[in-house]
């Protein structure tokens, strides 16, 4: 008899995420397994339970998913447990704490695809802001676009501390140039927005971080996103279902993705990821990056 498909689901939150369970699930696992409590000191501990109980054959059919809420320490997670393993003792890893990797990849998918339809033009060199950027999802999104070539500004709604801090972590974990700005005043917004191309809203649920007033003033703005399903839109006139529609609330030529074309994304790209460590003759270990693959894979 062969032996079942086993996802072992470690978060270093008190419980796991339903919404992951049951995407594992729906991807085909047989059982998803949940353990709460496991930090950056115990995964390599954790893993090493995992590859050893079940042989060579037994590990291909077995993985592990890293939830959590911290995007930084779930990639922290994701390379000790890669370096935990010992061949030919080996199981595939995925990590997407609260969803973000999934969604941020989903969300500079959809807007590198709205850049090149609506405008003719790529992410490499645009002038990008993520408001909520020190949150998991907007740290995320910063990072790949940086790495896609953007210039990334993470702005800070209560000043530059936050921010900054959030800036030196990404730039020394991942080796990007993202830079800091005030946010603080619609003032500050109206500056940023003077040169913004690509505005990404990733603050939380039910907060509008620009409103009519700020975008009516970025004339350079191509395209903005938005991940925000709970009312009022994180930006102004950016409705759930659009995906690449004409932003009637911002000067120029700029259009707007919606949390449901965003959402749409992520959900493939979850699904996607699930299914293919199901699949795999070798171990996959699945990081933000590898999101994005996927991501514009489902995009286009």
């Amino acid at each position: 008899m062969e032996k079942p498909y086993l996802l072992h689901f470690a978060t270093p939150d008190t419980r796991v995420s339903p919404f992951d369970v049951n995407m594992a699930y729906d991807a085909g696992w047989n059982a998803v397994i949940p353990y709460g409590g496991v930090g950056l000191a115990d995964i390599a501990g954790f893993t090493q339970d995992a590859i050893f109980s079940r042989g060579p054959k037994g590990a291909k059919r077995t993985g592990i998913f890293i939830g959590g809420r911290d995007a930084i320490l779930a990639t922290d997670m994701l390379d000790a447990a890669r370096r935990a393993m010992v061949p030919p003792f080996e199981v595939s890893v995925f990590a997407d704490p609260s969803g973000a990797y999934t969604t941020a990849a989903a969300m500079i998918a959809k807007v590198e695809q709205a850049l090149t339809q609506a405008h003719g033009t790529i992410l490499d060199g645009r002038q990008v802001v993520v408001f909520g950027g020190t949150g998991p999802v907007g740290m995320t999104a910063a990072v790949l676009a940086a790495q896609a070539g953007a210039r990334v500004t993470i702005p800070g709604h209560d000043g530059l501390a936050r921010a900054s801090e959030a800036v030196s972590l990404l730039n020394g974990r991942f080796g990007v140039d993202i830079q800091a700005a005030d946010a603080s005043s619609d003032a500050a917004k109206h500056a940023l927005l003077a040169q913004a191309e690509v505005v990404l809203a990733t603050a939380k649920a039910g907060v509008q971080v620009l409103g009519a007033a700020h975008l009516g003033r970025a004339a350079a703005l191509l395209v903005a996103a938005d991940i925000n399903a709970v009312p009022p839109a994180g930006v102004e006139g950016i409705g759930v279902m659009d995906d690449a529609i004409p932003l009637s609330t911002a000067a120029g030529k700029a259009v707007g993705i919606g949390p449901l074309a965003i959402g749409n994304v992520k959900y493939k790209v979850q699904q996607g990821l699930l299914r293919k460590m199901l699949a795999a003759g070798k171990p996959l270990y699945l990081g933000f990056p590898d999101c994005l693959d996927e991501a514009r894979l489902h995009a286009a």
